[in-house]
């Protein structure tokens, strides 16, 4: 009986991962076309290409209008994923170490960026930049990106808090240390691992993102995904199967970064 029950259950575990596969792969399929459309000709989208050869690579690093909006677009992201980690960080030990009335509502409304339909947000920061004067500020971009994504950084960084050794900060405290000085000496080195993975996760959603930036940049604040929208929009420019390739594989290269951050955390329990 035992045997019987243990190979179903092996039995329905493939299943389950080959049905998980193939989904992954259907999404991932559209992805995929792109890469050989990039190294095509600099005339028409075509796949597969009739040649290959790095010319749209050679369009897009050799074009200062492309790198310019590539530049300004990193330059916010890093602004952006600073100020959520600056604000995150704490307030993500604090809800975790912290017990009082409301705590759970306060936490909902904190996340609510995660619950909120993206279109629905990026209105009523129109609506609100308009009264302000934000519109197509830099200042306004990276504070709409930097409320995007705490949520997120927030989410990581209690992910790893839960796994720390709460003892250890109650000796600190014992023996004498601040709040300020447990959190920086003892909480802080070891939350590393979550630290990268939540600063490159911000980074990564605030430099892609686009429907915001759609909403409140202007031409001198536009980023590179809306750049990238507004030529589909208007045109089909080859160039942006070479542009939507290295983004794809600066995601890749992330993902990867932070599950071996992962694995290497749990790896040192």
């Amino acid at each position: 009986m035992t045997s019987t029950a243990s190979g179903q259950a092996f039995t329905k575990g493939r299943i389950v991962v080959a049905l998980a596969t193939i989904l992954y792969i259907y999404l991932l399929f559209p992805s995929l076309i792109i890469v050989p459309i990039s190294f095509g000709n600099r005339i028409e989208l075509v796949f597969p290409p009739a040649h290959y050869s790095l010319d749209l690579y050679r369009d897009y690093f050799g074009s200062p209008e492309w790198l310019i909006v590539t530049y300004r677009s990193a330059s916010y992201a890093l602004l952006a994923s600073s100020l959520a980690m600056a604000v995150g960080v704490p307030g993500a030990y604090a809800l975790a170490r912290s017990h009082f009335l409301g705590k759970r509502l306060l936490g909902l409304l904190i996340l609510s960026p995660m619950l909120v339909p993206t279109v629905v947000i990026s209105l009523g920061l129109y609506l609100y930049y308009l009264r302000t004067s934000l519109t197509g500020t830099i200042t306004g971009l990276v504070l709409a990106h930097a409320m995007y994504v705490m949520p997120f950084v927030i989410l990581t960084i209690s992910a790893g808090i839960e796994n720390l050794d709460e003892r250890l900060e109650k000796a600190a405290v014992i023996m004498g240390a601040s709040q300020w000085r447990t959190f920086r000496q003892v909480v802080l080195p070891q939350l590393v691992p979550s630290l990268v993975s939540a600063g490159l996760f911000a980074f990564l959603m605030s430099f892609d993102e686009v429907v915001i930036a759609w909403f409140i940049t202007g031409p001198s604040t536009m980023t590179l995904p809306v750049k990238m929208y507004s030529s589909i929009k208007w045109e089909v420019a080859p160039v942006l199967a070479a542009i939507a390739t290295i983004l794809t594989t600066v995601s890749i290269i992330v993902c990867l970064v932070t599950v071996a951050l992962t694995r290497g955390r749990a790896a040192t329990k």
